[in-house]
C-alpha cells in the first residue's frame, strides 16, 4: 500500500516553516486549511503580472483570462464533470443564497423540499427561508443521540411534490460521511434533484461528482488549501430548474449565469494552485503500475489523503472512547467519518478547553461553527457549543500524540 510522504507534503505548505507557527499544532482545519505554496505562487504572479481586466486584446489580459479558464477546466477534470458545469462564486453561503432565488422563480406554492438537520447553515438557511414564499420545507431529522441520518426516514419523507433534497456530504460537527450515492438514487427515482454540501468533505479528497450522482455539489476552496472562493457544480439537468441570476446578457454563459457580482479574477486563477499541488502529490507518489485506480489521478490522490487521515484518527477516537469526561459527537469509527471530531466536555466550557489547549500550543476551536440547527437537535446549547478538533492529511503523527497528551492535561 502506498503511504503518504508526510515530509514532502509539509514542505508544500509555508506555514510549517513559519517561526510564528513553530511548535504549534493546527487542529482547526475545518474552519480553513493552510494554503499550499502553489496557490501563493499563483497569487504572486497574478498580482504582479496579470492584475488587469481579463479576456482582452493584450498579453497580460489574455493570460489572465486563460489562467481563469484553466482553473475551471482542471477543476472539472478533478470532479469528473463537464467544464460548463463548474462555477466559482464568492462563498458557499452566497452560492446557495443565489441558488435559492433562482429556484424560487420556477417553484410554485405548495412545492416541497427536504433539508437535513445535519447541515451547516450554508446548506440550510437559504432553503428554510423559502418557507416565506410558500414552499413547504420538510426537515430530515437526525438521531438526537448519535447525530446520524437514517435513510429510511428519508424514504418516508419524500413525495411526488419534492423538488429537491439538500444534504451534507459530511457534517462539520457530526463528522459522519453520508452515503450520497444511495441518497441520489432515492432522489432521482422520485424525479427530485439532489443538492450536496461538500465543504467539510472535500479537504479530504475531491470526489467524483458524476459517480456520486449529485445534481448540485459545492465546496469552499479556502478549506481545500486555496483561496476564499466557493466552487459549485451544477449538472446540465439541474440547470433546467434554474433561472439566470446575473446580468440579462449573461444568461447563456455557464460560468456567469449564477454569479450576480461576477468572479474575483485573481482568486479564480489562484484555484489552479490547488490542482498544481494535487498534481505534484500524484507525481511524487506514483509511477505507472503503482496506482490503485489506474490512471485516475483524483482518486489516487484522495486515497492517499484518506488513508493517512484514517490512520491518525484512530488514536484520537480511542482516546474519547475511553474518556468519561466528554460526550463525543458522531461515530467512533475512524473509517466512516472524516477527521473532524467535536465533543462536549462535562466539567469545563468548550471555550475554556480550547483556550487551555492553546496553552499547550494546540490550535483548536470552540463554538457553534454555524451548525446551530444540528447542535439544537443534539440537545446542545449553541451558546456553549462544542470543542472541535479537525485535521487533514498534512497533520503529523507527532502532532496527534501532542494533542492527546494535551487533552489529558486539560480535561
Amino acid at each position: 500500500m502506498k503511504e503518504l510522504d508526510i515530509e514532502f507534503v509539509r514542505s508544500q505548505f509555508p506555514a510549517f516553516s513559519s517561526d510564528k507557527l513553530s511548535n504549534k499544532a493546527f487542529f482547526e482545519n475545518a474552519g480553513g486549511s493552510f494554503m499550499c505554496k502553489q496557490v501563493i505562487e499563483r497569487f504572486d504572479r497574478y498580482f504582479k503580472e496579470r492584475k488587469v481586466q481579463p479576456y482582452g486584446f493584450y498579453e497580460s489580459s489574455i493570460l489572465a483570462g486563460e489562467e481563469m479558464d484553466s482553473a475551471r477546466t482542471r477543476m472539472a477534470e478533478y470532479l469528473n464533470v463537464n467544464t460548463e458545469e463548474v462555477l466559482f462564486g464568492p462563498s458557499t453561503s452566497q452560492n446557495t443564497y443565489v441558488l435559492a432565488q433562482s429556484f424560487l422563480e420556477k417553484f410554485e406554492s405548495g412545492d416541497e423540499i427536504i433539508v437535513s438537520d445535519q447541515e451547516h447553515e450554508a446548506n440550510a438557511g437559504s432553503w428554510h427561508r423559502m418557507l416565506n414564499k410558500g414552499i413547504k420545507v420538510i426537515v430530515w431529522k437526525i438521531d438526537p443521540n448519535t447525530g446520524s441520518l437514517d435513510i429510511n426516514d428519508l424514504k418516508n419523507l419524500i413525495t411526488e411534490k419534492t423538488k429537491f433534497i439538500a444534504v451534507t456530504h459530511c457534517s462539520n460537527i457530526v463528522g459522519e460521511i453520508n452515503d450520497i450515492k444511495i441518497i441520489s438514487d432515492i432522489a432521482h427515482k422520485n424525479g427530485s434533484l439532489l443538492i450536496v454540501d461538500g465543504v467539510s468533505y472535500c479537504p479530504h479528497g475531491l470526489p467524483d461528482v458524476n459517480e456520486l450522482g449529485a445534481d448540485i455539489y459545492f465546496f469552499s476552496a479556502y478549506k481545500t488549501y486555496g483561496p476564499h472562493q466557493g466552487v459549485m457544480v451544477i449538472r446540465e439537468n439541474a440547470k433546467k430548474a434554474l433561472t439566470n441570476q446575473s446580468h440579462f446578457f449573461n444568461s447563456n454563459y455557464s460560468d456567469k449565469f449564477m454569479v450576480p457580482a461576477g468572479p474575483d479574477h485573481a482568486q479564480v486563477a489562484a484555484c489552479n494552485g490547488i490542482l498544481d499541488y494535487f498534481d505534484e502529490i500524484f507525481e511524487h507518489h506514483f509511477s505507472s503500475g503503482e496506482m490503485l485506480f489506474g490512471g485516475n489521478k483524483p482518486k489516487n490522490v484522495a486515497k492517499l489523503f484518506r488513508d493517512q487521515e484514517i490512520k491518525l484518527l484512530k488514536p484520537i477516537l480511542d482516546y474519547f472512547r475511553n474518556n468519561n469526561k466528554c460526550r463525543l459527537i458522531g461515530p467512533g469509527d475512524n473509517v466512516s467519518r472524516a477527521p473532524t471530531v467535536a465533543f462536549v466536555p462535562k466539567n469545563k466550557s468548550p471555550s475554556n478547553v480550547a483556550s487551555d489547549l492553546n496553552g499547550y500550543n494546540i490550535m483548536a476551536g470552540a463554538g457553534d461553527f454555524y451548525a446551530v440547527r444540528p447542535l439544537k437537535a443534539l440537545g446542545i446549547d449553541p451558546e456553549e457549543g462544542v470543542v472541535r478538533l479537525s485535521f487533514v492529511h498534512y497533520t503529523s503523527e507527532d502532532e496527534v500524540t501532542k494533542l492527546i497528551n494535551s487533552l489529558d492535561k486539560v480535561l
